[in-house]
């Protein structure tokens, strides 16, 4: 199939985004010493018949998560890593000082809501398709009783819009030291809007600022991957209606985010958070290979 015959579905709420919220649900049921991240709230996106079913019939569940592991071996273990990797990351950075975070296809990502460094000091932007944000609003509205004081819901098609309008239209401050937060986010969008976000960070941030976000190979998204699961993930992507379209050349990220002006670049392979957070119950637990995280300073 042409890259101009496959067009992403943003009819509804996005499917991936349910989709992420099941595994986050799934990782935080393990025990303490277990699981690689927590998301107390991640059940609350989760359709509530999904719940049920796995509750009335555990061994089909169970099979349906087997079967995804067969399609998709190692891939569930490595959004889980990422969650705690950007999760640490956040903390980190409120550490050394952060003021504002701006989450780009913020879908259900619940850090403004379960991270205490960030509920003092620093002002949130979540930006989404608002079909995918107005029902995660209704959700938060549902668990909290109201939307916290230091979150902006920022509306935004990322294929049509331009962020920067949208920011400081609503009360982005550039001289202030800002992280932006990509997850799962820059696959999914044409080359040019990732582009436009990229320039965006280094010409209206703050010096020391910085940019986290996750990646694909090329060879996936053209579907030139040998590797079977290369495959799978590109065809599902494709059937459920958000395909795949940005990815970058195997050894390229550098070069790539020094056009932009970035500095401090760093690259973190499946090996890398492999030895970070699969230890003792967790070391037989496989990664994907192909999902990268990057992350760099303007």
């Amino acid at each position: 199939m042409e890259k101009n015959q496959i067009k992403a579905n943003r009819e509804g709420p996005s499917q991936m985004a349910e989709g992420i919220a099941m595994q986050r649900f799934g990782e935080s049921s393990k025990g303490e010493n277990e699981r690689i991240c927590y998301d107390p709230y991640a059940i609350h996106f989760i359709r509530p018949e999904i719940i049920e079913f796995g509750k009335k019939h555990p061994e089909e569940a169970k099979k349906l998560i087997e079967n995804t592991e067969r399609l998709f071996p190692g891939l569930s273990s490595s959004i889980m890593a990422r969650v705690r990797y950007f999760d640490d990351f956040v903390k980190k950075s409120v550490a050394d000082g952060l003021k504002q975070l701006v989450i780009l296809g913020a879908g259900y990502d619940t850090r403004a809501y379960r991270i205490e460094e960030l509920k003092k000091n620093v002002n949130i932007f979540e930006m989404d398709h608002p079909n995918t944000q107005g029902f995660k609003i209704e959700k938060i509205k549902e668990i909290f009783g109201s939307t916290p004081e230091n979150v902006v819901y920022v509306p935004v098609d990322f294929e049509k819009e331009k962020i920067g309008e949208k920011l400081f239209e609503n009360g982005f401050i550039s001289s202030k030291k800002t992280l932006f937060i990509l997850e799962g986010l820059v696959m999914y969008i044409p080359p040019e809007s990732v582009a436009e976000i990229f320039s965006f960070i280094t010409e209206n941030s703050a010096k020391g600022s910085g940019v986290i976000f996750d990646y694909y190979p090329q060879s996936v998204i053209d579907g030139t991957c040998k590797l079977e699961i290369g495959q799978n993930i590109r065809n599902h992507l494709i059937k459920i209606g958000e395909p795949l379209q940005f990815g970058i050349k195997e050894g390229e990220i550098e070069n790539f985010l020094k056009e932009f002006g970035f500095s401090s670049i760093e690259n973190v392979t499946s090996e890398d958070y492999k030895k970070a957070y699969f230890q003792g119950k967790n070391e037989n637990r496989d990664v994907c290979e192909l999902l990268y995280f990057a992350h760099a300073v303007v």
